[in-house]
């Protein structure tokens, strides 16, 4: 989740809600990637989810990656809920979650140099207090009451509101993980070819990366769960967004859009201030109950364009929003796909060329297959396993263009970053599948072995 903002000039006029997008604009040599990536703390002995506070706790690994490997401490009402270093920043899920947001970095190299260097650290200090990480999808066994919520003044608010709106928000916040890659744009018509894309082939993602086939104990019937989550958690703030794909779309329309999502609160001094269900064109006329006769900051506006959760996510850049979280391998998979797909205007036009004659309703059908079957899934004639190979194709071609290699021109340039999407594409079994095959055949039913072989 988000880190609040605060501070900023104020907002006056409707046309710096869009302005504050556009400054997002980069030339292509400026051009980054941040990857995040979310994974379940246990204890190793009980396999029960980590506690906020005590011996072994999400408490205690932060305090440990304090006080080991030099972070920074991010605190709330008394509690130390993150950490902070050079442009990289450790936080915390509702249900506590341990998620790395890495910084701006120019190659897929130093993203999974950044990953493996986070994941030594917390291995480092995890090890001595018995605890251990692992990601997937979705947590396997542990039902709602057992994942507590954790001390941050966004949760509580969130929790409140997700029980009033859809079915599924609170198992959303409480027990799943992703892995998400955010990406740069250009211009106002490259982030909108780069959104389209992004959007379109998100199902690929979700295909690619399934790794959620069961829950609290059971096979669930679908390869992505935490990707069902999300089809019934808020309709005013998710889903496939179908209006990116109209003639006049640009930031003023995604502004627009996001302005009429409701609020969830307003940070001030430190604190969330209620303002659940609350307008932000109230807020703009000083007419906002949480706050009467207070108008936004931009900081405000930051913080509002993080509480919408569509596949893709137009910010200051573009987050990709539609992977289950796994393996290390994957972790650095993510970037690598959406990378050679976005970064190269060949590879982008070509992804383009993929999905450009497809219908808002055959995009919302992949969205629904693909976390049904993973790449099995078919809808109207489209085949998801032809789909990703072209994609993967795409991006592999992507990211030969780019040839940016590593450690000073000693490791190759980073298509190798495919092989895992690759392989799946040689078994046509994706993580979820190869979890079923263990259930089913040597796990003999036993789920509480998953943690013993996908701990990190």
């Amino acid at each position: 989740m988000s880190i609040p903002q605060s501070g900023g000039a104020p907002i006056t006029d409707t046309a710096q809600l869009a302005e504050y997008l556009e400054q997002g604009c980069k030339p292509k040599e400026d051009w980054r990637i941040g990857t995040e990536h979310e994974k379940f703390g246990f204890c190793t002995d009980s396999l029960k989810p980590l506690p906020f506070a005590g011996e072994r706790s999400i408490e205690a690994v932060l305090s440990g990656l304090r006080d080991r490997f030099d972070w920074s401490p991010v605190t709330e009402g008394g509690h130390l809920i993150g950490l902070e270093k050079e442009g990289a920043n450790v936080s915390l899920e509702p249900g506590g979650a341990l998620e790395l947001s890495g910084a701006p970095l120019e190659t897929i190299h130093q993203t999974c140099d950044e990953v493996n260097a986070h994941l030594a650290e917390v291995k480092s200090v995890s090890d001595e207090i018995g605890v251990g990480f692992i990601g997937l999808g979705a947590a396997p066994i542990w039902t709602h009451d057992q994942m507590p919520l954790m001390p941050k003044g966004r949760y509580k608010l969130m929790n409140d509101y997700m029980q009033e709106v859809g079915t599924m928000g609170t198992a959303m916040m409480r027990r799943t993980c992703t892995v998400q890659v955010n990406l740069d744009f250009g211009s106002e018509a490259d982030m909108v070819q780069k959104m389209r894309v992004a959007v379109a082939l998100q199902p690929v993602a979700t295909a690619l990366f399934a790794s959620s086939p069961f829950f609290e104990g059971q096979k669930n019937g679908h390869k992505s769960w935490r990707s069902r989550i999300w089809r019934d958690l808020d309709d005013d703030r998710t889903g496939m967004i179908p209006f990116i794909f109209d003639d006049d779309f640009g930031f003023e329309k995604w502004s627009e859009w996001v302005l009429d999502v409701p609020m969830y609160f307003v940070y001030r001094d430190g604190k969330y201030i209620d303002a659940l269900g609350q307008s932000f064109r109230d807020f703009l006329k000083g007419e906002l109950p949480a706050l009467p006769g207070e108008t936004p900051l931009i900081s405000d506006w930051a913080d509002h364009l993080t509480t919408v959760f569509p596949e893709a996510r137009v910010k200051r850049f573009i987050e990709m929003r539609g992977a289950d979280g796994g393996p290390w391998r994957r972790l650095c998979a993510l970037p690598a796909f959406w990378v050679g797909l976005m970064y190269d205007q060949t590879a982008l036009d070509a992804a383009w060329d993929l999905c450009k004659n497809w219908t808002a309703e055959q995009r919302e059908a992949l969205r629904v297959a693909a976390s049904v079957d993973g790449l099995q899934a078919k809808v109207e004639g489209i085949d998801m396993m032809e789909l990703a190979r072209e994609s993967v194709a795409i991006a592999e071609a992507g990211l030969k263009a780019r040839g940016r290699t590593g450690a000073g021109g000693l490791l190759p340039d980073e298509t190798h970053f495919l092989n895992a999407l690759k392989e799946e594409l040689e078994t046509g079994k994706t993580l979820a599948d190869e979890l079923l095959d263990h259930y089913d055949g040597d796990w003999n039913g036993d789920l509480t072995r998953i943690y013993d072989a996908y701990a990190y």
